[in-house]
């Protein structure tokens, strides 16, 4: 998207940070279905909890590095002596219950997988496959389907995957389109 438009509009969360502005226009609320994309942002959600999204979109590629490109069989297996080497790296957030919760949720995601259940299938299924549209006025915290989905993931072993961190999650991915009336945005992500 070229940015150097005067008249294109966004969504006023996006002005003003460039890296901001990017990932508005390039990732946020367009749909993701790889079920690998989807669990890395799901983490990454998680680690924004208590915190501004800013914060971790600046610290992204530290968490990559950290947590090595978000492999979720490697993670599957950190000990004791690796979650103490995520507490001390200054890049990402250092927050026990997060890391502890991303390993968790590794495996959870691995045992999905196991059982032959497709992460991208199960989670977009509650939206019937398609993204669902908010009324571009009203940004939410939780829905009733954020909710639902939160309780499926949490049944299924899944940590920080709360309806407020889950609905962030579905906007962020494309399941549900917010993106403001005025929004260039909205009508692209809508398609």
């Amino acid at each position: 998207m070229d940015a150097s438009i005067p008249d294109l509009r966004r969504c006023a969360w996006a002005e003003g940070d460039a890296l901001m502005q990017a990932y508005h226009d390039e990732e946020w609320g367009i749909p993701v279905t790889d079920s690998r994309a989807l669990w890395e942002m799901l983490i990454l959600e998680g680690f924004q909890a208590g915190l501004s999204w800013r914060t971790i979109l600046h610290r992204r590629e530290n968490f990559r590095a950290a947590f090595e490109g978000f492999d979720p069989e490697r993670i599957a297996a950190y000990d004791e002596a690796r979650i103490e080497r995520l507490m001390a790296d200054a890049g990402i957030i250092r927050a026990r219950a997060k890391i502890t919760a991303t390993i968790g949720n590794a495996r959870a995601y691995l045992a999905m997988r196991k059982q032959g259940e497709d992460f991208s299938d199960f989670v977009w299924a509650f939206v019937d496959h398609r993204p669902i549209s908010g009324d571009g006025i009203a940004l939410p915290a939780r829905t009733k389907l954020s909710e639902t989905l939160s309780a499926a993931l949490k049944k299924r072993g899944f940590k920080f995957a709360g309806p407020v961190i889950v609905y962030a999650w579905m906007q962020a991915v494309g399941m549900v389109n917010d993106h403001a009336l005025h929004c260039f945005r909205r009508e692209i992500s809508s398609a």
